[in-house]
């Protein structure tokens, strides 16, 4: 699952059936998990969905068979369905009412057959099932989205991941519609006004990763890696579709080439479907029918970094086919199982047989910033942690299971070499293939593969939270690296140092030094006298890295002068450590990213590393040196938008930096046609108080982009106008009017610099919200919850108070609110 999920358009108010049926589902613990797994073995679902009435109405109706054996006949237990129940037997008895989202199952026969028929209503917030109204033609799209455990708030089920089963789906649905489901192929009958469409059964899946996309969708199919590729979208984003389509398959292809290599085993079914949908909050790796928000078909050509992102994400999605599919994990203790190994895969993947072959560079300036900021905050837990029930497993979909997982996998691979860790992932999947597995499944095939013990290793990395530091110490008798883990030891690490001096304007390396760290002091073997000593050169393992002493104050000058992407963006990471930990200043790391970026070769690196920028200036400065700083990014924006593949982000930089009304003008010049960039322009002549009401309505008049209205929204947020701001609170946070991947843009600009009293009463409504957001489900309270967290018009004593309110609320929105607090106490303290 693609963890940057949303929900897009359409009012977003909580419906009262969908609360209260969200409320009275109880939570499923490990302990019933355990206990339901060693009773029962699923043979196979046969579910009959019918959404006939979606073309007027909201009704969804699901007659779900379960087929069933019970290893100690006579025992009882429960099937999770908190839906509307028209009917449910046992064996051709009549069964209870549910109670609080469980059916109770009694006098269990060896073998079992339960039939139980629901009716769930398609709302802006409901559970499992979404129904979504393209504004631009009225077309109408219904999907499911079953993660983590959701789908039984639709179908009867036993929602479990180690509750494995085949499925056959049935739909029936409207005549003009086309259904996607897991397995492709289906069996199509005319009936009218209707059609149904009959699938085949799957291979053993989770319910979770079972699921129907339906409406009137565009389509394109190519073949590729031997499979039947198919690519969906509303039919008002089939242009846009169409621009993407070569890349998107040759993503594909390559992408399904590799893992079937490396994995020791091809993606087992011949149809792979990727469907684009409105609404969708994410994307979500279904076995053989991905769904994605449409928001990733970008309106306006994308930049080589969104390119990147998408290529990873797509990757990410992919290697889920066999990282969670295929073998999932038993319990959500081991989500890094599915999703670490998955964003590990992508970025592997993409090196290795893609053109985007900066992708660890580029997940270092963005993914793995997050990962060390979490790991070093109130926040940070084991990548495989304690996990009692469901609610708690909604919580680690972070920083830590994602791009931390990631980069340890990346050091696990450096650390038994990468040919012994295929063949350990190749013995894993045969060993595993449709089963259940847990930590010490990988760990064992790994080591079995590589001859190494990895219970150190397991303990340390896996076991273990927080984030090593690594630092360089030179005295008369050499270099040593100073190793010193959360609790004291270090891990074991597998890492390189690299020595430069200085050549011209440039720095060539003069030695790199591998070494094993093994304890708290490593000597290295290092020439003296460099301009720079660089710590995790080639970035191979995940620490916190400072430079040696006497080089720190010009290490922010020279991290331009280095010679290649990785090397700069190691350095990048260290400034950028430094300034959250409160040992450089915001001007130290905007001359660290401005020098950078004069010299930077890799174009997938160039826009994170200008939003860190405007982040530097903006968010972490003194008042008084805002305006210098971000004076400073907005030069080297300009500098940069004279350079073809930079040009782009460097003017969406530079709308995000401007300071003056003629600089506003300048970027709307350059901009043209562009009007993702007009937009861009307009926002930060609002941002400036200068009038837009009517540039913004003649701009929306000629925005082809559906969507467009969250463009003029951000314009309106952006405005220092007290009703302005009323307005826009009204419809992001009270109403939730805003797709969910737009919510953090259109908070962002809401929270504007140099706005304080305009924003001071929207401070207390931010923490009425957060106390019921989780009712909308797991993706709305962690983008809320994130997203909206005050930046300005807030000082210490409201970073207490969102604290305090954490021990009131439920884990997902617990852990963002305290991560979003400690983020804000490190801003406070740099602003001084």
């Amino acid at each position: 699952m693609t963890f940057d999920r949303r929900r897009d358009g359409g009012s977003q108010r909580m419906n009262e059936s969908s609360r209260g049926k969200a409320m009275n589902s109880r939570s499923l613990t490990q302990t019933e998990a355990e206990g339901r797994a060693s009773l029962l073995t699923v043979e196979r679902y046969d579910v009959a969905v019918d959404l006939s009435d979606l073309m007027t109405g909201s009704r969804v109706r699901c007659e779900s068979t379960i087929t069933f054996t019970c290893h100690r006949p006579g025992a009882e237990t429960f099937v999770d369905c908190p839906a509307a129940v028209e009917s449910a037997t046992l064996n051709g008895v009549a069964l209870q009412s549910a109670v609080e989202g469980r059916i109770a199952l009694t006098d269990l026969a060896e073998r079992n057959v339960l039939t139980v028929v629901s009716v769930t209503e398609c709302s802006a917030d409901g559970w499992g099932v979404r129904k979504a109204v393209d504004p631009a033609d009225g077309e109408t799209y219904f999907f499911t989205d079953f993660t983590p455990d959701y789908a039984h708030h639709v179908l009867a089920c036993f929602d479990q991941p180690d509750l494995k089963a085949p499925w056959a789906f049935t739909v029936t649905a409207p005549a003009g519609w086309r259904v996607l489901s897991n397995s492709g192929d289906p069996q199509i009958e005319d009936l009218g006004s209707v059609r149904r469409w009959t699938f085949p059964p799957t291979p053993p899946l989770a319910a979770y990763n079972t699921v129907i996309n339906a409406g009137p969708y565009y389509e394109l199919r190519r073949s590729g890696a031997g499979h039947d590729l198919g690519l969906f979208a509303r039919q008002s984003l089939a242009s846009i579709l169409d621009r993407d389509a070569d890349e998107l398959f040759t993503l594909t292809t390559q992408g399904l080439e590799f893992f079937a290599g490396k994995f020791g085993m091809p993606f087992p079914q011949h149809k792979y479907d990727q469907v684009f949908t409105p609404e969708y909050p994410g994307a979500m790796e279904n076995f053989g029918c991905v769904t994605w928000m449409d928001w990733f078909l970008r309106r306006t050509t994308p930049t080589r970094a969104e390119w990147d992102i998408f290529s990873r994400y797509l990757l990410h999605e992919l290697a889920h086919m066999w990282f969670g599919n295929i073998v999932t994990m038993r319990w959500w203790d081991d989500l890094w199982l599915n999703e670490a190994f998955a964003e590990f895969a992508s970025n592997w993947a993409a090196v290795s047989v893609t053109s985007y072959t900066d992708a660890w560079t580029a997940h270092l300036a963005g993914e793995k910033l997050k990962a060390y900021f979490m790991d070093q905050g109130p926040m940070s837990h084991p990548i495989r942690q304690q996990v009692r029930d469901v609610s708690e497993a909604e919580a680690t979909f972070d920083a830590i299971t994602y791009p931390k997982g990631a980069s340890v996998l990346h050091q696990l691979m450096t650390y038994v070499g990468e040919a012994n860790f295929s063949a350990g992932l190749t013995n894993y999947f045969a060993t595993h293939a449709w089963g259940n597995t847990t930590l010490q499944d990988l760990i064992d095939a790994v080591a079995d593969a590589s001859g190494r013990d990895l219970d150190q290793w397991r303990t340390g990395w896996l076991e273990t939270a927080g984030t090593d530091r690594l630092t360089l110490d030179h005295d008369t008798d050499g270099f040593t690296l100073v190793a010193q883990g959360p609790g004291g030891r270090p891990r074991p690490h597998v890492l390189a140092v690299g020595a430069y001096e200085g050549s011209g304007d440039h720095l060539e390396r003069m030695a790199l030094v591998e070494v094993e760290v093994a304890g708290e002091r490593t000597r290295i073997d290092l020439p003296a006298g460099a301009d720079l000593y660089l710590v995790n050169d080639e970035d191979l393992t995940f620490a916190s890295t400072r430079p040696d002493a006497t080089t720190r104050d010009a290490f922010f000058r020279n991290a331009a002068r280095l010679p290649t992407a990785t090397a700069r963006g190691v350095a990048v990471t260290t400034a950028w450590d430094m300034l959250i930990n409160g040992e450089a200043t915001a001007a130290e790391a905007v001359q660290c990213l401005t020098g950078v970026l004069a010299v930077e070769t890799s174009a997938s690196v160039i826009e994170p590393y200008l939003n860190l920028a405007v982040e530097a200036a903006d968010l972490w400065s003194p008042d008084s040196q805002r305006g210098e700083l971000l004076r400073a990014v907005a030069a080297a924006c300009r500098s940069l938008s004279g350079v073809g593949a930079y040009r782009k982000a460097a003017l969406r930089g530079f709308a995000r930096t401007a300071t003056e009304p003629e600089e506003i003008a300048w970027l709307q010049t350059e901009a043209g046609e562009d009007i993702d960039l007009q937009w861009r322009a307009l926002v930060r002549k609002a941002q400036l108080g200068s009038p837009t009401a009517a540039e913004a309505q003649a701009l929306l008049d000629r925005d082809p982009d559906p969507d467009a209205w969250v463009s003029r929204l951000q314009v309106s947020a952006a405005t220092p106008d007290a009703a302005e701001k009323k307005a826009v609170w009204q419809t992001l946070a009270t109403d939730r009017a805003v797709p969910l991947a737009s919510v953090q843009s259109v908070a962002t600009l809401f929270w504007s610099a140099g706005q304080d009293d305009l924003l001071r009463p929207h401070t207390e409504a931010y923490l009425d919200l957060v106390q019921t957001i989780h009712h909308s489900g797991t993706m709305p309270a962690w983008t809320y919850t994130k997203s909206l967290f005050p930046v300005f018009g807030i000082d210490l004593t409201f970073v207490e108070r969102a604290e305090d309110l954490a021990a009131h609320v439920v884990p997902v929105v617990r852990t963002n609110l305290l991560d979003r607090a400690d983020r804000m106490r490190r801003i406070l303290h740099a602003r001084g």
